[in-house]
Parts: structure tokens; sequence; C-alpha cells
């Protein structure tokens, strides 16, 4: 099982090979890293089961306008990405480095994020750009010239993943129940906890952007991409769903399939497989057996800082007292939900 911590310098093994390569690209960074160990900065460093490095990121903010970039950076709150490797292995590893550095904007108050790239680094500038990155300009080193990539945290794009984590207040609204067995395993952000979590160190190995989900419930063949989705887990407890379910997510719908649009099981674990809560075998008696027909894909974009229980929800007028499964929700219920779960309101964009 991987593992991604935040951890000072000082105690990062800055001879682990995974650093040669950004030793080669930046003759500076041996001495820029001793200098981060001297003044106690941490950085978030992902380990194998061998704990041998596979990533690492560094963040800063910084505050005013930043005048080593052509065309220079107005003033305002940024937040750096001051270093940036993981080895590829397939894509959730850079989603896990990309939803943190997104949690960090937020609670920040960041006005924008920017990261320097070189072009050789074509993975790096892909990943960036899929989550509303744009090419703002470049920089000039000593190590040769950089992109320099932004991410506006206010501004609304045309995608759905280029506006990722923020949600188009103008969609629709679903609360969707998932069972809490699942919930964890999917949501490892959201787990059962009243209290306020610490984001900077809460981090998790399954910290992934995007999820799939499978379900019975009536309705979800209706949802389209864009759709909002809070996350209801259900009670683990008989008959204490008063005090022991809860809204825990903030999501967003990308896709929407059945099981029987994959004419083999092959073609459904291909799908599947990658982002999915379920096991192997799981998934394998899930597609023979048709048990959970629909299939949802979704973006984990936020945990809420407060879990709510169903008992606050009724007593709010947020919900009714009936079961839940799939449940369409006004406007007016999407907001207080998330204003009883503490959710930064910069999260919501017209």
């Amino acid at each position: 099982m991987e593992n991604l911590v935040y951890q000072h310098f000082s105690n990062i093994n800055l001879n682990d090979p995974f650093f040669d390569s950004l030793k080669a690209d930046y003759i500076e960074f041996s001495d820029w890293f001793n200098r981060k160990a001297n003044a106690q900065d941490a950085a978030y460093v992902l380990y194998d089961t061998n704990q041998h490095i596979e990533g690492f990121m560094y963040l800063k903010i910084e505050d005013g306008g930043v005048n080593d970039v052509s065309p220079p950076l107005p003033n305002g709150r940024h937040l750096k990405i001051g270093t940036f490797k993981f080895e590829s292995a397939g894509t959730r590893r850079g989603e896990r480095f990309i939803k943190k550095m997104f949690d960090l904007a937020f609670e920040f108050n960041a006005d924008n994020i920017y990261v320097t790239v070189f072009s050789k680094h074509d993975y790096l500038m892909t990943l960036f750009q899929r989550y509303g990155f744009i090419i703002h300009g470049s920089k000039n080193t000593p190590n040769g010239i950089e992109n320099v990539l932004t991410k506006d945290m206010y501004n609304t794009k045309p995608d759905m993943l280029e506006n990722y984590p923020m949600v188009n207040y103008n969609s629709r609204k679903y609360l969707l129940s998932i069972y809490p067995n699942y919930h964890t395993r999917m949501l490892p952000d959201s787990i059962l906890n009243n209290e306020t979590h610490d984001i900077i160190r809460d981090v998790s190995y399954t910290n992934s952007i995007h999820k799939i989900y499978l379900c019975a419930a009536y309705g979800v063949e209706n949802l389209r991409r864009g759709d909002s989705l809070i996350i209801y887990r259900t009670s683990d407890r008989p008959g204490q769903a008063w005090y022991r379910s809860v809204i825990t997510s903030l999501c967003v719908v990308e896709e929407v399939r059945s099981v029987y649009d994959f004419p083999t099981l092959n073609d459904f674990l291909k799908y599947t497989s990658a982002y999915s809560v379920f096991t192997h075998d799981e998934l394998v008696y899930f597609y023979n057996s048709k048990k959970y027909p629909h299939i949802i894909k979704f973006t984990y974009n936020t945990a809420l800082k407060k879990r709510v229980t169903r008992g606050q929800l009724i007593e709010a007028g947020c919900i009714q007292d009936t079961r839940i499964n799939l449940l369409e929700i006004s406007d007016s219920q999407f907001i207080d939900m998330l204003q009883l779960g503490n959710v930064n309101e910069r999260f919501i964009i017209n």
C-alpha cells in the first residue's frame, strides 16, 4: 500500500534515486533542498511499500505580484507548486497530488495556482491542462526556459473537468446514497467524523479524483454530465440512521453507463476497474448477476468539513423523513446542505 505523507525536508532522503532527474534538470536543486531542510519546511511525499519515493510535491503561498515570469502574474495570493514530480503508473498518482493542491488552494484562499514545467515533461503538461491550467507564459532560468501554467480559482470554464474542483451552481442537484462499506473505500477524506479535519495533513493513498460506483437506484439513468451530487453515507448501525447517516462529499457526474452496455466481462472490467471502489471479484459478480445495473462515473470535488447527520438535515428542512437512494434536491436545499457542512463557498460558481 502506497503512503502519501506530509513530511519535513530534514526527514526526506535527498539521496533517493527518485531525485536524480530533478538534480539533472535543476543544478541548484540540492542546495535548494538543504535550505528547505534547514528552514524546517515540509512537502508531500509518496512512498511505495518499500519506502522508496514515488512522488514529491512542494507548495508555498506567495502574496503580491510574481515578477520572475513573463508576463508577470498580477497582485494577489498565489499557490506556487515549487517542485512536483511523480513516477507515472497510470493517472491516479498524479490525481492524488492535483486534488491535494486544489484542497490547499481553497484552504489558503488562493486566487490562483501556478507551476513551471519544461516542455519535455509532456505528461505533466497534459495532466495540468486536463484540470483547467492554461499556458500563461514562460520563465527564463539558468536551466533553460520553462512554461508557466496557471489555474484561475474564480473563472468558469466550459467543461466540468476544466472547472474542477469548482461546481456549477446552475447544474441539477441530487443526493446519492452509498453504503458504508463502499463509502470509506471510495471517499477516504469523507470518513464519519463530525469534527473539522486538518486538510494539510489529512492525506490518503486512495485520493483519486475520479470514482466509479455501481448501484440500482431508480432514476440514475437520467443523470447527465455536470449534475452535482451530495453523497449521503447510510447508517452503519441498524436503527441509528438519525445519528449515523451523514452527508459527506460534493461530487459531479461525469458519465452514466449501464452494465448492459458492455458485451463482454472484459469490456466491463476495462471500463470499471481503474476507478472502481469494488474488488475484481465483486465486479465479476455484479456483471454476471446484473444486480447493480447503473454505473456512475463522477469526480470527487471536496469533502464536507463537517459531517451533517440525517437528523440535522431533517430538522433543518433539507430532507423529509423518507428513505434516500437518489433524490433530486432544490437549489436552496443544496446550498443549505453545503453551509451546514462548512463547505467553502468558492467551490460553487455560476
